[in-house]
C-alpha cells in the first residue's frame, strides 16, 4: 500500500509569491491545496501545472477577509481532502494570502485599516484557529510577514503593523501548539518583483534601483527567492526550527 503523501494548504496560491510557494512545495513531493479569491481560471491553471509536477492538487475559493465564511470553507476543504487526496488531515498551513495598501499615516482611512486588519491579521488568526482540527499533530504553520516589520518605509504604517502582529502571533502559536508537536514560523520577504502593491518593485525602475542599492546582495528579490524557503520549512530537516522570524531579503536595510 502506497504511503499517504503529505498535504499543504497555501492561501493565495494562484499568483505571485503564493504560486511560487505552491510550486516549490510540490517539488518536495507534497500535495497542494491552494486558495484563490476571485481568479478561478488562474488557480485552475496552477493546479494543472502542479499535477504535471507529479503531485495531487486542488483549488478552492476563499476570501480571507471574510472570517464568517471560514466554517463553510473548511467543510469544502474536508470534502476535498477526502475526495481528491483520500485523507482526513493535512500537515502544512501556509498563511500567504494578502494585499498591500500604500498610504501615508496621515492619509490612511479607517476603511483601509479595517481592510488590512480583516485580511492580514484577523483572517490569519481565525483561519488558523478553524484549521486546527484538520491539522495533523507534528504539522507546521508558516505565516508570511514582511521586511517592513523590521525596517520602515513611509506609506506602510498600517500594512506593516498588521504584519508585526502576525510575528507576535507566530510566537504565541508556537507556544500554545507545542504540545501537539506543531512548529510555527514566520517568513518575512524583502521587496520582491511581483504584481503585489501594483507591481512597483518590478515595474518602477527608480524603486527597483533604490531597493537594489540598500540590499547587501545588490538586487531586488524574485519570487524564486522565497518559495524554496517556505518549502524547506515543510521538510523533516526543518523540524527543530520553531517560533522564528526568517527574513528573506538578501540583506536589505542592514
Amino acid at each position: 500500500m502506497a504511503t499517504q503523501r503529505k498535504i499543504a494548504l497555501v492561501t493565495g496560491g494562484s499568483r505571485g509569491l503564493g504560486k511560487n510557494m505552491a510550486y516549490a512545495i510540490a517539488r518536495k513531493g507534497i500535495d497542494v491545496v491552494l486558495t484563490y479569491n476571485s481568479k478561478k481560471e488562474e488557480a485552475d491553471t496552477v493546479v494543472k501545472e502542479l499535477i504535471q509536477l507529479g503531485v495531487k492538487a486542488a483549488a478552492l475559493q476563499l476570501n480571507v477577509g471574510d472570517s464568517k465564511t471560514f466554517d463553510a470553507f473548511f467543510k469544502t476543504f474536508q470534502a476535498t481532502l477526502q475526495n481528491t487526496f483520500g485523507a482526513s488531515k493535512f500537515q502544512f498551513l501556509v498563511n500567504n494570502a494578502g494585499i498591500g495598501i500604500y498610504a501615508s499615516f496621515e492619509s490612511t482611512t479607517e476603511e483601509q485599516l479595517d481592510t488590512l486588519f480583516n485580511i492580514q491579521f484577523k483572517g490569519t488568526f481565525f483561519l488558523t484557529q478553524k484549521a486546527l482540527p484538520f491539522l495533523e499533530d507534528g504539522g507546521r504553520i508558516i505565516n508570511i510577514s514582511t521586511g517592513l516589520a523590521r525596517f520602515s518605509f513611509p506609506g506602510y504604517a498600517a500594512y506593516a503593523s498588521m504584519k508585526g502582529g502576525i510575528e507576535t502571533l507566530t510566537r504565541y502559536l508556537a507556544k500554545e501548539l507545542g504540545g501537539r508537536g506543531i512548529a510555527v514560523n514566520t517568513v518575512a520577504p524583502g521587496a520582491i518583483e511581483t504584481d503585489f502593491g501594483g507591481g512597483s518593485v518590478r515595474d518602477n525602475e527608480q524603486v527597483n534601483k533604490f531597493i537594489a542599492s540598500v540590499t547587501a546582495l545588490g538586487r531586488t528579490g524574485l519570487p524564486d527567492d522565497i518559495g524554496g524557503v517556505v518549502a524547506f520549512l515543510c521538510t523533516e530537516e526543518a523540524r527543530w526550527i520553531n517560533a522564528q522570524r526568517i527574513e528573506v531579503s538578501g540583506g536589505m536595510m542592514l
